[in-house]
């Protein structure tokens, strides 16, 4: 038996399959722990423990729950059901269009939706700006983020669309992005 967070020997195939999940992780603002986590179940050909995955990657109990807890809120992982057990038991979710309509649901889409309301506070607080050129200037910078927003909620559709085949993403011709996931 391996001490407390040390990890179970991996094969190198597995360290560099994990490595790959960590980065994209990384790149997308998650912790490097939801990364080796999501990274260990992929590799795994069996349905993981919450123990066996602390064991077999040497990190806290607390990184694993909070991973697992974060991970089952993007739709990353799923309990299975394994018989005769009474542990729970995660496997990961396979289909890549799940995996970023989680993350749109989860992360991005509430970011987009509360900016109309931060973009519009900027507004009212640039009223009180003295300086005319700053105050133009500012304004001409708040436009550019109202664009970049307006792109970023007409992006969306495509990018699930292209995920999920061409399907009809949006709930009965709602725009908002709230209703495309």
């Amino acid at each position: 038996m391996t001490a407390p967070n040390q990890p179970q020997q991996l094969a190198s195939w597995e360290v560099a399959m994990i490595d790959s999940f960590v980065r994209a992780a990384t790149l997308i603002g998650l912790p490097r722990s939801i990364g080796e986590i999501y990274g260990l179940l992929y590799c795994s050909p069996d349905p993981l423990t919450f123990d066996e995955i602390e064991a077999r990657l040497g990190i806290s109990r607390g990184s694993v729950s909070g991973g697992l807890k974060t991970l089952r809120q993007l739709g990353a992982v799923k309990l299975q059901y394994a018989p005769g057990s009474r542990k729970d038991h995660y496997v990961p979710e396979l289909s890549m269009e799940r995996l970023v309509r989680g993350f749109i649901a989860d992360q991005f889409t509430p970011h987009l939706e509360s900016s109309v309301e931060r973009l519009d506070a900027i507004e009212t607080e640039l009223a009180d700006e003295p300086d005319a050129a700053r105050r133009q200037h500012a304004s001409q910078r708040l436009n550019t983020l109202r664009t970049w927003r307006r792109r970023a909620e007409k992006l969306l559709p495509i990018v699930l669309a292209v995920l999920g085949g061409g399907r009809a993403l949006l709930s009965k011709g709602e725009d908002s992005p709230a209703n495309i996931v």
